[in-house]
Formats: C-alpha cells, sequence, structure tokens
C-alpha cells in the first residue's frame, strides 16, 4: 500500500543503526536484516529485552516502544519470532548437557557420564557459543543501551549471565576442579530466549486483525497509461492515475467511478454488509471488492492518504501507545532496574563480607537476585493487554485510538448520543405535504427543493429526493441563496422570496404561521422533522420528514443503562420531535433546538455536573462536541473527519458498537490490572527470596537457572494472561 511496498533498504529489528542496500545479517547479533520502505520506518534504540520506559526516573527511554512498533509490523515480526525461535533451540540443545554435566546435574540425577576432556573444560566449549551467539543480542543491547546512558533489561541479563560464565572461566583456568556456574549462564540465556520467544508468539497472534488489512490491497492493478492498459504494482498508482476494475477486482486505492456502473462489498473496510451500488461520479473504497460490473475509477487518495491506511496507521498507534497505568509502571520497571543491581551487590557483600560466606555462595545470592529481579513482567503488564484488546476492536471495526482511550472508556459515567445519524439512520425521507389555502402541493414541494439545491443538510437532501420521485421540475433560477445555520435556507427562486426552514427562522423572519398551525403541531407530535416554506412572504406549506430509528438503537440504550451510565440524546429537531423520539427509545434526558455549535456546551454541562462523559456522533458536524467530551466516539463508516476526530471509532453505523467497546474497555482494563498485580507481587516475593533473606531461618535458596526459570515464567504468564482477553470476544455483540 503506497510506497511502504517497495522496499529500499535492510536494516536490523535489534540494531537500527546497521543499515544495508542489500540482504544480509546484521554484523552486531547475527540477525536477519529485515526491507524497509524508507528510513524512517527503522525503529531507533530498539531494547531486544522489552524494558518499560521511564522519563521521569532518567534512566531508560523509548526502548519498549520500539519493541512494540517492531512486533505490529507483520514482516518484522515474522522474522524476529523465527530469529528468537532460532536462538532458543539452539541454545536448548547446547544446554542440556551442560546441566547434565554441571554439580547440580551430577548430584541430581546421579549420572557417570563419559568425560572425555576436564568437566569444566567441556562446558566451558558447551557454553561459549550460548552466551557469545545465541545470548549476542543482550550482550549487544547491553553496548547500546549503556552508551546511550540508560538501564534497561539487557543490562540485568547481560550482568547475570556474564557473571556466572566469567567466574566459570576464571575458575576453570585457575582451579580446573572446583565447583563452577556454567550451567546457570546457560539456563539462563536458555530460559531468557523461551520467554521472549513466547511472548513473541502472543504479540504477533494479537496482530491478526492488523495484518488482514495489509491484505486488502491487491499486490497489482490495472491503470490506463497512453491510451493502453497495463499491470503495475499497487504501489506505484498515483494520483489521477484511471484504474480498471473488472468482476472480483479489489479495489486498490480510493478514487471515484467515471464510467461504468457496479456494486462493491465495502464489508472488510468498513463493516456494512450489503453491497454498495456504485455509477459516475460514486466514490470507491480501497481494500473493498468489486462484484458485477466493469467499471473504471480515477484515482483520488494514494499511499498513506487512503482510509485503510489511515485505519491501518490508527491500529498501529494504538497497539504502540501506552496506557496511563503503564506509565507508573514504567517508572517503578526503571527504578527496579537499579533495585536489582543495588540487591545483588548488596546480597554479595552480606554473604561473602558481613556473613563470611564462600565466593561461590556469595555470587550464587548476588546473581539469583539481579536475574529474578528483572521487571520483564512489569514492563509487559499493560502493553500485551493493550494490543490483545486494539486487536479485537479493529476486528470488530471498532477502532481504538490510543491505550489511553481504551483504559478510559472503562470510567464513564454518562453518555451523549446525536440522534440523527447515530439513534436514526441519517437518511430521512419526505412523510407528508401539506399546503395552505391557495398553494400548490408540487409547487410547495418544488420551490422548497429547488431553494434548497445547495444545501447539504439532510432533511434538503430528503425534499431533493422527493421531488425527483415525483418527477417535478427543480430546475429553477435560484439567486442569492443563504444556508442559515441550524435553520434552513433562503434565496430567490425564479425571482420569488422563498424561505425554507424551522419554526423560529419562520417568526424571525415575520412569517405568520397560524394558517397550518395545527397541521404543523400535529406532525411534530407524530415524530416529524418539518421544514417550513414560505413564499412571498406568506407561508405556503409544509414538508414532513421522518428519519428511521436504528434497528439496534432501542437495545443499545437499554443496555448503556444496565451497564450503569446516564444516556442523553442531544439533537437540532423541535422539542416535539426529540420528546417522541426519546419516549421510544426509553432515554430519560434529552437536549432539543441544539444548533452544531452548541453541542460542545451541553457535553460540558455533563460535566460540570462531575460526570465523565462520551459524546458519539457522525464525526462532520459533531466535531467540537467530540472533542469536548472526555471520550469522543465517531460513528459510520470512517470517514476522514470521523477518523481525524474520535478517540474511537465505529466503522459500522451500528450504536450497539458502543456497548461492544464499553465491554471491551472493562475487559481490557480487568486484564491490566491482574497483570499489574502478578507483576509488582512477584518481585515483592522473589527479591527477598533470590537475596537469602530466609536462608539462614528457613533454608530457602534459588540458584541463577531457576530464578531465570521462575523470571521468564512471571513474563509468560503476564502475556497469556493478557491472550485470554480474546474470551471476551464472543461476549462484544451479546
Amino acid at each position: 500500500m503506497g510506497d511502504s511496498a517497495i522496499p529500499k533498504i535492510y536494516t536490523c529489528p535489534m540494531h537500527p543503526e546497521v543499515v544495508k542496500k542489500e540482504p544480509g545479517k546484521c554484523p552486531g547479533c547475527g540477525m536477519d536484516l529485515i526491507p524497509q520502505s524508507k528510513p524512517s520506518d527503522a525503529h531507533a534504540g530498539h531494547d531486544p529485552v522489552r524494558s518499560g520506559t521511564s522519563n521521569g526516573a532518567g534512566m531508560q527511554k523509548e526502548s519498549h516502544r520500539d519493541h512494540e512498533a517492531a512486533m505490529t509490523n507483520p514482516q518484522m515480526a515474522k522474522a524476529m519470532e523465527a530469529d528468537m525461535r532460532r536462538r532458543f533451540l539452539i541454545s536448548l540443545v547446547l544446554s542440556i548437557p551442560i546441566f547434565l554435566y554441571s554439580p547440580v546435574g551430577l548430584n541430581f540425577f546421579k549420572l557417570d557420564l563419559p568425560t572425555p576432556i576436564p568437566v569444566n573444560w567441556l562446558l566451558f566449549i558447551l557454553t561459549t557459543p550460548i552466551v557469545f551467539w545465541t545470548g549476542s543480542i543482550f550482550i549487544t543491547g547491553t553496548y547500546y543501551s549503556l552508551k546511550a546512558r540508560v538501564l534497561n533489561m539487557s543490562v540485568l541479563i547481560a550482568t547475570g549471565v556474564l557473571a556466572a560464565y566469567l567466574f566459570s572461566v576464571l575458575i576453570t583456568f585457575i582451579q580446573p576442579e572446583s565447583e563452577t556456574f556454567y550451567e546457570a549462564a546457560a539456563l539462563l540465556v536458555t530460559f531468557v530466549l523461551f520467554g521472549h520467544w513466547m511472548e513473541m508468539k502472543s504479540r504477533r497472534g494479537t496482530s491478526d486483525a492488523l495484518r488482514a488489512l495489509f491484505d486488502l490491497v491487491p499486490p497489482k492493478a490495472t491503470v490506463i497509461r497512453g491510451e493502453k492498459e497495463i499491470t503495475i504494482a499497487s504501489a506505484e498508482i498515483v494520483h489521477d492515475d484511471i484504474v480498471v476494475l473488472r468482476p472480483g477486482d479489489k479495489v486498490p486505492v480510493d478514487g471515484e467511478i467515471t464510467e461504468g456502473e457496479t456494486s462493491i462489498d465495502e464489508s472488510l473496510v468498513t463493516g456494512e454488509s450489503i453491497p454498495v451500488a456504485k455509477k459516475r461520479g460514486s466514490k470507491v473504497v480501497g481494500g473493498s471488492v468489486n462484484l458485477t460490473g466493469a467499471v473504471r475509477f480515477r484515482a483520488t487518495q494514494v499511499g498513506s492518504e487512503t482510509v485503510l491506511a489511515q485505519i491501518i496507521k490508527m491500529v498501529e498507534i494504538a497497539q504502540n501507545s501506552k496506557a496511563p497505568g503503564q506509565r507508573i509502571a514504567d517508572k517503578a520497571a526503571a527504578w527496579l532496574v537499579v533495585l536489582a543491581i543495588g540487591s545483588g551487590l548488596a546480597a554479595f557483600f552480606g554473604w561473602y563480607v558481613i556473613a563470611g560466606a564462600g565466593l561461590l555462595t556469595a555470587l550464587t545470592f548476588a546473581i539469583s537476585t539481579v536475574v529474578i529481579a528483572c521487571p520483564d513482567a512489569l514492563g509487559l503488564a499493560t502493553p500485551t493487554a493493550v494490543a490483545v484488546g486494539t486487536g479485537l476492536g479493529a476486528k470488530h471495526n471498532i477502532l481504538i485510538k490510543d491505550a489511553a482511550t481504551l483504559e478510559n472508556t472503562s470510567k464513564l459515567s454518562a453518555i451523549v448520543l446525536d440522534k440523527t445519524g447515530t439513534l436514526t439512520e441519517g437518511k430521512p425521507k419526505v412523510t407528508e405535504v401539506v399546503f395552505a389555502p391557495g398553494s400548490d402541493e408540487n409547487e410547495v414541494l418544488s420551490v422548497a427543493a429547488a431553494a434548497e439545491r445547495n444545501s447539504n443538510h439532510p432533511i434538503s437532501a430528503a425534499t431533493l429526493e422527493e421531488a425527483k420521485k415525483r418527477n417535478l421540475s427543480i430546475d429553477k433560477k435560484v439567486e442569492k441563496f443563504e444556508a442559515v445555520g441550524g435553520h434552513g435556507v433562503k434565496a430567490f427562486v425564479d425571482g420569488k422570496p422563498v424561505i425554507a426552514g424551522t419554526e423560529r427562522l419562520m417568526r424571525q423572519s415575520g412569517i405568520d404561521l397560524s394558517p397550518l398551525q395545527k397541521e404543523i403541531d400535529l406532525l411534530l407530535a407524530t415524530g416529524n422533522t418539518i421544514s417550513i416554506v414560505a413564499i412571498n412572504g406568506r407561508v405556503a406549506g409544509v414538508i414532513g420528514v421522518a428519519d428511521t430509528v436504528r434497528k439496534s438503537a432501542k437495545k443499545t440504550i437499554a443496555k448503556l443503562k444496565e451497564m450503569g451510565l446516564e444516556v442523553a440524546m442531544i439533537t437540532g429537531d423541535h422539542e416535539q420531535v426529540a420528546k417522541a423520539i426519546s419516549r421510544e427509545l426509553s432515554i430519560d434526558r434529552y437536549f432539543a433546538q441544539v444548533l452544531p455549535g452548541e453541542k460542545a456546551s451541553y457535553v460540558k454541562k455533563l460535566q460540570d455536573e462531575g460526570k465523565f462523559v462520551a459524546m458519539v456522533g457522525d464525526g462532520i458536524n459533531d466535531a467540537p462536541a467530540l472533542a469536548q467530551s472526555d471520550i469522543g466516539i465517531a460513528i459510520g463508516a470512517g470517514t476522514d473527519v470521523a477518523i481525524e476526530t474520535g478517540n474511537i471509532v465505529l466503522m459500522k453505523s451500528d450504536p450497539y458498537d458502543i456497548v461492544a467497546a464499553l465491554r471491551l474497555s472493562k475487559a481490557t482494563v480487568v486484564k491490566m490490572k491482574q497483570n499489574l498485580f502478578w507483576a509488582a507481587i512477584y518481585n515483592v516475593l522473589a527479591i527477598p527470596v533470590a537475596a537469602g533473606v530466609f536462608y539462614n531461618a528457613l533454608g530457602w535458596s534459588l540458584r541463577p537457572e531457576i530464578a531465570a526459570l521462575l523470571m521468564s515464567a512471571s513474563s509468560i504468564i503476564v502475556a497469556t494472561n493478557a491472550v485470554l482477553l480474546k474470551r471476551v470476544e464472543s461476549k462484544l455483540k451479546v
């Protein structure tokens, strides 16, 4: 899609400063280089060990974010997972004999293994490739981290691994028969690699929806160049190219049909299941599927401009963003790195200097403390839940812009819904035309349609449609057209002054409504919106327009009330119309006759009452209210304006998706809290045990390899718990 489909450089996900023009391997870690579309795609400062970040502590920078960003790129995510799996398997194969020949393995299994060379020399030979090959990502990661003056997870793991390995090497050369820590270094690398592989698998699984969006764009497209049809890569389409679509073809970019008629399935992009009829002048969206006719269209948005590209970008940003709760965890994780190293040094000093224990014992406690205190699980606590939550949302056409929105949506106490286009279909139709004595029904309708021809209001559209349906002439001379915001229009039609609009506009214009007041009141009482037509300064007729209430609207309101939210409706319609719709939908509070520019003040009114408010609108004339609200929810087929203004975008025009978004938010927040609790409790309990605080009293101790296993297990538990969020999917539409 766009130029991103053309790789121009190759870079290492672990070390983005490595940039080459040809494929190959990274000289720093040996990982396969990944094709990128442009240099900015490289994720600067990547830390391979998924650390949290901190600005407040000043010790860690955006390392975790870069890993998250890499994992949302399908090709990079696949390559990173494959590389981590390969490293783990090689490390595992070498670690098995290392463990069996280690003092722990020999004592536990009581094995009598052949020793062609001294055991420590054999362990040295087997462990060295694990430390400097499969575990090289931690060492090189530490180098780049220290070079940038940050402390992160790479530093902790490399410290533990190198301490165990270098001490063992020293003993091997000085006292070959003494006990060593080779198995601790090997198993630490192996367990951590396994934890990272499992986490990458779970993270890659959460990007299914994103990968599906990437796959919507066809790799090739047929365009007209020099009066000839040629096939080119979709990424090479430029503005104003004429694209040829045949039945079954996918639409490569956004555009406007210039020739032919067809029906197009836009469900994969907008969520609307019914095929949409298209003709000359109709818009087409990239990623949709042409079903019947052969058409040609002019490319109007290409590359990153297309609706699909904006959707993909939104999902990527959401998956890479941080929830408010994670910022606290990040700061805690940053200080925990210092605490881990400090605790390790304190454990060594306490046992070796104060308690007078042997060097081996003191190092055992020190290395175990550094390893087990790794705040890996704390760094993963919310990003994994956010990735799963936003991925599920995208799969169900609910686009959540960032992690803060996902978390804060669960706090809502009130929700304001715009009537037209949200609770109703937004496609009003004329139900009745009433004319005053001395006027003609068709004349009233045709004059009103002519006057409103230049208006984009839904009532104007309904009036025009009805006039066309009756084959009335609207080709009249219209002069001095004036749209009166929220009230109607004024114009001269064939030289006659015409006003069409609300009661308020008529009274402001000095029009006497008494000849039709009974008819006006009756139309309003039955839920019709009215457009009063005055010609030559006197009332000529009233056009009644009704908008169909969406099928899911009543169920949506009932569910929102069950969830404890106060529900309010806001509309520019007359008080009586608002009252009728509210009664039909069981809405207790409504605001009527509200101009588009006034909607934001009504949202603020609820906020001033101490409520945490969401505003739901179509993202066009509701933009100020969406911006004023605590959570702006834009509904309706993913228009550009909706994507720009809403914190949440409901691609389908189904209000029940509001309920689904709330359920998803609440379930995600529960997972975040569970993960943060587990990560915090794990570290609080694990550090004292690893440091040997309870060793003299209770005999509790942990060898470094067991500490590594427990640390990796905590990360896997957190990642797995986040993936379990997928179980809420079945409840999103219930």
